[in-house]
């Protein structure tokens, strides 16, 4: 393990992959980034508006050129989000150049987080969040489970104390 130098968090939206992951980068000395907050840097525009504009394929396809991007760096923690699993590439580049964490959370928690959170395309619709989270749930889990080297459940603990069992666990 010793030469996969990244750390890619995977997970379902409200899994904390994106806090957990700055702690993880800050107490590992590492640069942190987020793979949906890199699309928004190069395209000027937020994620709703991509889904918007470009509809979901669209936003995937950007999506999997980001992941590209940088699970090519050396030495960083990455947060991809929820669906860059659903790209077969994407996989296999998380899963060749580091070490996959999945952070695994109850439906339950993640309605709790993201319910009010507009800033999530996918919950954006007709159909009911929690109806939308277990969909994708079941779509997803076995993606996540495909490629991680290690599985964190996220749900009773405190985003701090995920990143320390993650620094355990990985044995840096």
């Amino acid at each position: 393990m010793a030469e996969k130098r990244n750390i890619f968090l995977v997970g379902p939206m409200g899994a904390g992959k994106s806090t957990i992951g700055k702690y993880l980068a800050q107490q590992l000395h590492m640069d942190f980034y987020d793979s949906d907050q890199e699309i928004e840097r190069r395209t000027g525009a937020d994620i709703s508006w991509v889904f918007d504009v470009e509809g979901e394929e669209g936003f995937r396809q950007r999506e999997e050129k980001v992941i590209n991007d940088l699970s090519e760096l050396q030495g960083i923690v990455l947060a991809t989000g929820g669906g860059s699993v659903k790209s077969k590439e994407s996989r296999n580049r998380l899963s060749a150049r580091g070490i996959v964490v999945y952070l695994e959370t109850p439906v339950e928690k993640q309605l709790a987080r993201v319910q009010k959170d507009k800033r999530r395309p996918l919950l954006q619709t007709e159909e009911p969040p929690q109806d939308v989270l277990e969909r994708l749930a079941a779509e997803r889990n076995e993606l996540y489970l495909e490629i991680a080297d290690y599985v964190v459940r996220t749900d009773e603990q405190s985003a701090k104390l995920v990143a320390n069992q993650i620094v355990e666990l990985i044995g840096l």
